[in-house]
C-alpha cells in the first residue's frame, strides 16, 4: 500500500506555518513544519516529501541557501520546492529562487486556493510515483517466482529425459517430487 504524501513547511514565523497547515487541511497529506533551513535539512535526512514550501527570507540560512543544499543531495535533488516570500516583487529574487532549483516562486499575500492547487499537483505526481514503485516491486517478485518455477520445471524435465529405461517409475517419481516443491512453496 502506498504511503501518504508528506509536505515540508519551512518558515521562521510560526503563524505562517499555522496558516500553511490550515490552507492544506483536507488534502490527502501530512505536514511537517520547521522554523529554519537547518531544520529543513535535518528533516530531509530521514523523511521523503512530495513538495517543500520554503520561505525565501529567514534568519541564518535563508531559503535560497537551503534550496541549494537540498538540490545538491542525491536523495532530495528531485524534490519540488515552492518558494513563498513576502519580499517585494523584485524579479531578481524570483530569478534567485528558480536558479536555486525552485519549481515556483509565490509572493505573499497569495491566493490560498492557488497554492492548494499547485501542491495538489505535486501530491498527485508523488502518489503516482509511489504506485509505480509498488508495482515495480510486485513485478520483480512475480518475475523471481516465475524464474524459480521455471527452474523446478526444467529440473523435472531433466530427470524425465535422463530416465533409466530399466527403472522409469523411479525417475518419474523424482520428477514428481521436484514438481511438488513448487506446490509446497
Amino acid at each position: 500500500m502506498p504511503r501518504q504524501a508528506k509536505i515540508l513547511l519551512v518558515d521562521d514565523r510560526r503563524e505562517n506555518l499555522t496558516a500553511l497547515e490550515a490552507i492544506l487541511q483536507g488534502l490527502p497529506v501530512s505536514t511537517e513544519a520547521v522554523t529554519s533551513g537547518e531544520g529543513a535539512l535535518k528533516k530531509l535526512l530521514t523523511g521523503e516529501f512530495a513538495v517543500i514550501l520554503l520561505d525565501a527570507q529567514m534568519p541564518g540560512m535563508d531559503g535560497f541557501e537551503t534550496a541549494r543544499h537540498i538540490k545538491q543531495r542525491e536523495r532530495t535533488r528531485h524534490t519540488p520546492i515552492i518558494f513563498l516570500t513576502a519580499a517585494d516583487r523584485d524579479s531578481h529574487m524570483a530569478f534567485r529562487g528558480y536558479a536555486a532549483g525552485a519549481v515556483d516562486y509565490i509572493i505573499k499575500p497569495f491566493d490560498p486556493w492557488a497554492l492548494r492547487a499547485k501542491v495538489g499537483v505535486f501530491v498527485d505526481l508523488w502518489d503516482r510515483k509511489e504506485k509505480l514503485n509498488s508495482e515495480a516491486v510486485r513485478t520483480r517478485m512475480a518475475e523471481t517466482e516465475r524464474d524459480r518455477l521455471r527452474s523446478i520445471v526444467a529440473e523435472a524435465r531433466r530427470l524425465l529425459r535422463e530416465g533409466n529405461t530399466d527403472r522409469p517409475p523411479e525417475n518419474v517419481a523424482k520428477a514428481l517430487e521436484v514438481l511438488g516443491q513448487a506446490d509446497a512453496d
